[in-house]
């Protein structure tokens, strides 16, 4: 069974590449990082328009959703 590589390697091995190769890597990674958050806000967006679909969305205010997350700590 292998190992995961730790940080240092990974790191080692980005600053082993070219300038070129690393820019490709860098925006390789933003750009994957930008499409896993598009992803979760629509799996997000989907789950809030289901709620509201079956009248289980909580409805009110920023203050009132956050005091129903949080619990009234007033």
């Amino acid at each position: 069974m292998s190992q995961a590589p730790t940080l240092q390697t990974i790191i080692d091995s980005v600053e082993a590449l070219s300038e070129d190769e690393q820019d490709v890597l860098f925006e390789l990674i933003y750009k994957r990082r930008i499409a896993k958050r598009r992803q979760e806000i629509a799996e997000s967006a989907l789950t809030t328009m289901q709620a509201v679909s079956n009248g289980t969305a909580i409805r009110g205010t920023a203050a009132e959703l956050m005091a129903n997350i949080f619990g009234d700590e007033e």
